[in-house]
């Protein structure tokens, strides 16, 4: 059982949704990044997710691309984004980290060693949005092996036919892209969502939770009505990107936690 499982356990037995929230690593620095991760738990994350930065984000719209490359011309690497885990675990072993990024570091990498280094850095998860299910021998099978989730994006144009496809080897949870398009384009609409939720739970076990499109206490409240939890992304890297003090940030995340745990 990884730490994503365990704590969706804890969280089902006390009745209680999820709070999800991303941040890029290194941004707007490496040491304010690990301040900012380090506060993230005690302001009421269950998962944080943590964003590998990459210089063509294709699914992630200005603010997180903006966040990217502040973290890459602060010198980000893998490395140090391993690095940084390291340093979070040294004081937190029990939070989930799911690692959200794109396929190009890891391959760079080389997939044997990327796991074997992001297992011994405290990573529970990963999550690759521009591998499809037709690459699962490239990553996504090695992964679980190696005892790491994999978790899969479900988007509003998976049909019915591709669905079972995309859950066949997804673990941790199902992560359901609220809108069609890129972070920060629109917001979620939990009238819309709430069907395409309950079409995916028919159809697995794990937990559905919701990203893109939430950005406000209320709107997290609304969407852990319908799912298992929300995920909130680009809203807190904006407050980063605007300098804010880390306490503000924390300050924020606290109260869009609350309206998840708030159902």
């Amino acid at each position: 059982m990884t730490r994503i499982d365990a704590k969706f356990a804890a969280l089902q037995a006390q009745g209680k949704k999820a709070f999800v929230a991303y941040v890029m690593a290194g941004d707007p620095d490496y040491y304010t990044s690990l301040e900012v991760i380090k506060g993230l738990p005690g302001a009421g994350v269950d998962v944080i997710e943590l964003g590998l930065p990459f210089t063509d984000p294709m699914a992630d719209g200005p603010t997180i691309q903006a966040a990217g490359q502040r973290a890459l011309d602060a010198g980000m690497t893998l490395d140090r984004t391993l690095e940084l885990a390291r340093s979070f675990r040294e004081a937190d072993d029990t939070t989930p980290i799911v690692l959200m990024g794109y396929y190009n570091p890891i391959y760079s990498c080389g997939v044997d060693a990327f796991l074997e280094r992001a297992k011994a850095a405290g990573i529970d998860g990963l999550i690759v949005v521009d591998l499809p299910p037709e690459e699962d021998d490239e990553l996504c099978l090695p992964a679980q092996a190696a005892g790491l989730n994999f978790i899969r994006l479900a988007t509003p144009t998976t049909d019915d036919k591709r669905l079972p496809r995309v859950l066949q080897n997804t673990s941790g949870f199902v992560y359901y892209v609220s809108i069609t398009g890129i972070t920060g384009a629109a917001e979620a609409k939990a009238g819309d969502v709430g069907p395409e939720v309950a079409r995916i739970k028919a159809a697995t076990d794990l937990p559905v939770i919701v990203g893109f499109g939430i950005n406000t206490p209320e709107k997290s409240r609304a969407i852990a009505t319908i799912a298992d939890g929300a995920v909130v992304g680009s809203a807190i890297v904006s407050q980063i990107g605007a300098r804010k003090p880390v306490g503000e940030v924390l300050d924020f995340v606290k109260t869009l936690a609350d309206g998840a745990h708030s159902v």
